[in-house]
C-alpha cells in the first residue's frame, strides 16, 4: 500500500459543474471573439466599400463605418480573454514550467500535483484580491469610457472572477485530481 493518501472519488456534481462552467466560459469567450470579428469586419466593410461606392454614386451618407466599432471591440477582447484563463485551466492548455520537474521521487507525484494545486489556488486568490482592488478603485471614482461615456468597471470586473475561475478550479484538482486535466503531450 503506498504512503500517498487514496485521493477522494469526485462527486458526479462536482463534474458536472466543471463542465457546466466550462461551457459557459466558452459560450462568453466564443461570443465575444465572433463579436469583435463581425463588427470589425463591418467597420472596415462600410469605411472602405459602402462610403467610398455611395459617395462615387452621388450620395452623401456621413460616416459609414460602425460608431465606437474599435471601442467596443477593446472591451470584448477583456471579456473574452480573461474567460479564456479558466478556459486554458479546465483544459490543461496553459504553459506549464518544467522546472522543478523531477527533483522529488516519482512517488511523490500525486501529492506534489495537489500541493501544487493549492498554491497556485491561493497565490489566483491573491492576484484576484488584487483585481477587485483595481474594479473597486475604478468604481469608486466612476471611471467613464472615453468615446461610448460607459463605466469601465462593469468590463474590468472580468479580470478578477477570470483569475477567481482559475483558482476555484485549482481547489477542485486539489480536493478531487480526478477532475484535474491532463498536462499536453508536448509544450510550445
Amino acid at each position: 500500500m503506498s504512503d500517498v493518501p487514496e485521493a477522494r472519488a469526485a462527486p458526479p456534481a462536482a463534474a458536472r459543474v466543471l463542465t457546466a462552467w466550462h461551457r459557459v466560459e466558452c459560450l462568453v469567450a466564443v461570443v465575444c471573439f465572433t463579436f469583435i470579428a463581425v463588427i470589425l469586419v463591418l467597420d472596415v466593410l462600410g469605411r472602405e466599400f459602402v462610403g467610398p461606392v455611395l459617395n462615387f454614386l452621388g450620395i452623401d451618407v456621413g460616416p459609414t463605418g460602425i460608431f465606437a466599432s474599435q471601442r467596443l471591440s477593446i472591451y470584448a477582447l477583456v471579456l473574452g480573454a480573461f474567460a479564456g484563463i479558466g478556459i486554458a485551466t479546465a483544459t490543461g492548455s496553459h504553459l506549464v514550467p518544467r522546472v522543478g520537474f523531477g527533483w522529488v521521487p516519482k512517488a511523490w507525484g500525486p501529492t506534489m500535483d495537489r500541493l501544487a494545486d493549492v498554491l497556485t489556488g491561493c497565490f489566483l486568490l491573491g492576484v484576484t484580491y488584487y483585481g477587485f482592488k483595481f474594479v473597486e478603485s475604478s468604481f469608486s471614482i466612476d471611471l467613464r469610457a472615453p468615446v461610448l461615456d460607459w463605466s469601465v468597471w462593469p468590463f474590468q470586473l472580468a479580470i478578477p472572477l477570470g483569475f477567481l475561475s482559475a483558482a476555484c478550479r485549482y481547489f477542485a484538482y486539489a480536493l478531487w485530481p480526478a477532475l484535474r486535466p491532463g498536462l499536453p503531450e508536448f509544450q510550445e
